[in-house]
């Protein structure tokens, strides 16, 4: 920008495609000329979803609506659904939704790595709530190293989250550690009344259905090794530290995409059914099997958010990348499998939409 930011012409409309937008609006600021118009934009997926329908972020930043309308024009041939924030709002909604749910993710796949396991292969992290969980985790770790290290370190609304993540696992382990049953319900119970409201107050159609759940696995169980009840470390963290944060998800469903739904959905799921949640709590303070796995969890919670706070994106990427080189040979299957949850996660929400229009 520095090299052709004289060069541009009055009048001229700007923006980026960046996923933080604080960092690029202050550099627009620094290098541009004040005559020249300021207008980002960021589509809410990936680049292998299909853009119709998807959320699309216009930021009107330093632009008359004149300029607004030529963008829209422009970028109504991605059929999009433009949505309309200032930066900071940008920032905060994608914090909300990624910041906490990425470390999570993230997380996941580095404990199975240092365990050196393939999730697919142990019959405890196969069906249910696992497929769906395993299939996120590797098509994250798909990706390129920068996309979530830009989210989680350049945007500053997320380092409060992620660090407030590492917080809540290592707290929620030490429930665990103790057998303190109760005192883990009481802590968990209260996360959920803040971030989904009682029970009672829930609406009839969930977010995820539940054959998504049974439909996609990488793994198959057999009559000799059935599943095994999980503590779902990973997603009672994920509630503790929104609740913790004063962060509801459902405040942004607006801005909600097939993975966003996915991943929140998996959640929900655990949350809205009590007798899952409870057998989750009793598995979580008396069943051990799952100790040395939690721990390299809390580990792995504890390095993203050190790697966000002090800002390391070279430590970030051999840790990313480490761990991208032991899942690589099935990422190719997991693609598949993703692709195809994503369609069927998008089909319901289209059906969804249909049912709250009538």
């Amino acid at each position: 920008m520095i090299d052709y930011h004289l060069a541009t012409k009055m009048g001229a409309i700007v923006g980026g495609q960046t996923s933080c937008k604080s960092p690029e609006i202050a550099a627009f600021e620094a290098h541009l000329p004040s005559d020249v118009y300021i207008l980002s934009c960021h589509s809410l997926h990936g680049p292998g979803v299909d853009p119709k329908g998807q959320p699309l972020v216009l930021i009107q930043h330093r632009a008359p609506d004149e300029a607004l309308h030529k963008v829209e024009a422009v970028l109504s041939c991605l059929q999009s659904k433009f949505v309309y924030l200032s930066a900071k709002e940008h920032d905060r909604i994608t914090a909300d939704t990624q910041a906490v749910t990425h470390a999570a993710f993230l997380s996941m796949g580095k404990a199975w790595h240092a365990n050196a396991q393939y999730p697919w292969e142990l019959s405890r992290y196969i069906g249910g709530l696992e497929n769906v969980k395993m299939n996120i985790m590797l098509r994250i770790y798909s990706q390129k190293w920068h996309v979530y290290a830009g989210l989680a370190i350049l945007n500053p609304e997320a380092r409060d989250q992620v660090a407030q993540y590492a917080k809540s696992v290592t707290e929620l382990y030490k429930l665990m550690l103790e057998g303190n049953l109760e005192g883990l319900k009481a802590r968990i119970y209260a996360a959920r009344d803040k971030v989904f409201g009682p029970s009672k107050t829930w609406a009839n159609r969930p977010l995820l259905e539940a054959s998504i759940l049974t439909s996609f696995s990488l793994g198959t169980l057999t009559a000799e090794t059935p599943a095994r009840p999980n503590n779902h470390l990973s997603l009672l963290a994920m509630v503790d530290c929104w609740a913790e944060l004063g962060i509801v998800p459902y405040d942004h469903m607006l801005c909600s995409t097939p993975l966003f739904r996915l991943r929140l959905g998996v959640t929900e799921h655990l949350f809205r059914n009590t007798e899952m949640l409870d057998e989750t709590l009793r598995t979580a303070t008396e069943d051990k099997q799952y100790r040395s796995d939690d721990l390299e969890f809390t580990f792995a919670a504890r390095g993203w958010a050190e790697c966000v706070t002090l800002g390391h994106f070279e430590t970030w990427e051999k840790r990313f990348v480490s761990t991208q080189e032991f899942f690589q040979p099935r990422f190719a299957d997991a693609k598949k499998v993703g692709d195809e949850m994503m369609k069927k996660v998008q089909a319901s929400m289209d059906e969804n939409l249909k049912l709250d229009e009538k």
